[in-house]
Parts: structure tokens; sequence; C-alpha cells
């Protein structure tokens, strides 16, 4: 396993990590999350992904009763919670959503008795929270910080000018600001890592825990003749076909990246993956397997970086056609 130091901070996190986004709701049971999360550990992951809202608050409990019985040494891992969503779900009332420091500190302290830990290690803000002042919510995980009860603080999907202005505030009140942002990254979605952050990763310096980056589940080619019965995009919900026409082109390219990963010898997904953490600006890309064979095979990804010489790049860029367009400062 690789380790990167997540932005300018200290923190070093394994370069593929573990998160239980639908995975721990609707499409594994507890002895599979048991055995998933234990062969991710064995391969050297120590970043655990989750958040308030999955599964309306059941992933965090049950990746809980799953640490407690790991019962893994404490300093060898980490464990995140996010806020914003709540995890009543359509029986939240005022205050149990957003980021109020009402709620950002009820939302960490529920994290903890549900992870059973008595700390997280990194804290992020789901949304950017248009309603309540940026100073309110970085004096309030600096709050945090400053009792124990998280070590580091970041944002989920906010732009780079969200970032940058809880930066501001914090410079200006001598606080800590957030050092890692957890956006989407994959050869399908690319305009924030590779373009809005561009600049942050040189001044203030930015840590990223890259979510989806098979494009849940697309890049893994298994969606190249139809949807699978129990896959994501067959799950309620999860409406893929909406926009029919962008679907088509996409799947095209993932065909094409398919039959280009055969040449290279390496599954399609596990391509996609090495492509994500290739990245220097990456710090972990999160897995999201629902079983053994499939979280084995991507942590492969690492035995591919190899073999992403520039050609093979160049060739990755010339069939997907997604590269951002290039920005000026």
């Amino acid at each position: 396993m690789e380790y990167r130091r997540m932005g300018k901070t200290g923190l070093q996190l394994s370069v593929l990590s573990y998160g239980s986004w639908v995975t721990f709701h609707k499409q594994i049971d507890e002895s599979i999350a048991d055995e998933l999360m234990g062969i991710a550990y064995d391969n050297g992951v120590n970043f655990f992904d989750n958040a308030e809202v999955y599964a309306l608050g059941q992933s965090e409990k049950l990746m809980g009763r799953v640490l407690k019985r790991k019962s893994w040494d404490r300093t060898s891992y980490t464990v995140s919670s996010k806020v914003f969503f709540g995890w009543r779900g359509k029986e939240n009332k005022p205050n149990q959503t957003g980021l109020s420091r009402k709620h950002i500190v009820e939302a960490c302290h529920e994290a903890l008795e549900r992870l059973q830990v008595d700390y997280l290690d990194i804290f992020f803000c789901h949304r950017p929270d248009r309603n309540v002042p940026i100073e309110e919510v970085v004096w309030t995980m600096n709050l945090l910080i400053q009792q124990g009860k998280i070590l580091y603080w970041g944002t989920s999907e906010w732009t780079g000018v969200e970032i940058m202005e809880a930066h501001r505030v914090a410079h200006e009140y001598k606080l800590i600001g957030p050092s890692v942002e957890q956006p989407q990254y994959n050869l399908l979605e690319r305009d924030k890592v590779e373009s809005d952050y561009a600049m942050i990763y040189k001044t203030v310096g930015l840590g990223t825990t890259i979510w989806s980056p098979l494009a849940s589940g697309l890049l893994s080619g298994k969606y190249n003749d139809g949807i699978p019965e129990g896959s994501r995009f067959a799950l309620e919900g999860f409406d893929w076909l909406k926009d029919r026409f962008i679907v088509e082109d996409k799947l095209d390219k993932v065909r094409q990246l398919t039959a280009f990963a055969k040449e290279l010898d390496t599954p399609v997904s596990t391509l996609s993956i090495a492509w994500a953490i290739q990245n220097p600006n990456v710090t972990t890309a999160i897995l999201g397997a629902t079983k053994k064979e499939q979280l084995t095979e991507n942590l492969k990804a690492l035995d591919v970086l190899p073999k992403l010489t520039p050609e093979v790049l160049q060739r990755i860029e010339d069939i997907m056609q997604t590269k951002p367009k290039e920005t000026s400062f």
C-alpha cells in the first residue's frame, strides 16, 4: 500500500480507502461488511469513510460494530463522518440538518456514538450551507478540534471559492481551516479536482478523498450491455436512465476503454481507479466494493500504476475526451 499526506497536513492516508455510501445500506449485510473491512485493513487500507446520512445513521452503526469487534489499534486507522443532511430523512426538523453550530456539534456527538469511537479523524461538511455564515462553520469546527472530538475538518462538493472563503475566515481569526475536500472524481467527472481546485493545492494546500472513482460502477464495464440485477443502477432511487442520450454517449466511451484495458491485460475497473490515483493531488480514492472479489480486484490498482506511461495516459484521453479546458491564472 502507498500512503500520501493529506494536503499540507501531517496525516497520512492509504491511497486506496474504503467507504460505505450505498454499500452498507442496500447491498450487503453485516457479515460481508466485516469481511470486506478486514480485507481492506489487511491490505494496508487505513481510512474508512462514512456519514450521518448514509442509510439514515445505520451505516455508521454497522461500521461501529465492525470496528468494535475487530479491536484494531485505534492509532492504526482513520475514520470520518460528514454533517449536513441529518439522519432522520423526512422526519428531519429545523436544526437537524445544515451547518449551524447546533447541528454540527450534535451531529459530531451522534457520529461518535454510532461509530463507537472517542474522536473522528476527519469531519466533513457534506455540502456548503449558504444559509449559515461561514464564520459560524469555521469557529464550530475549530471548537471541536480544540475539544479533541475531531482532528481535521474538511468539505465535500464545495467550490474552490467556498473553500477559500473558509480559509480567509480561518486566517482572519487565527483558526484552523479545512484541510481536505471530498469531491467526486473519475474519468467522467474531472472539473473540480483538475480545474476548480488547481490553485488551492499550491497556496493553502488541499487533500482530496475522492469518491466514486468508478462513476457509480459505470467505469467498471458492468453496464456495457445493460443493467445487471442487483447492481447499483438497478436499486430503487437510482434513476439512471432519465438522461438516456448522455448515458449512451458515456457508455460508448467506456466500451472503448474496456477494449483498451484488455490490451493492457487489466480489468477496466482497475485501470480506471489507477488512472484516478495517478493524479498527485488525489490523497485517497474511496472504494465501495460489495463483493470480496470486487474489492480484491480494485486493490490491484496500485499494480497498474507502472503501466500508466505518458503514451497510455494519452490513449485514455483520446478515448474519453473529458479533460477540462485549460484554466489561466
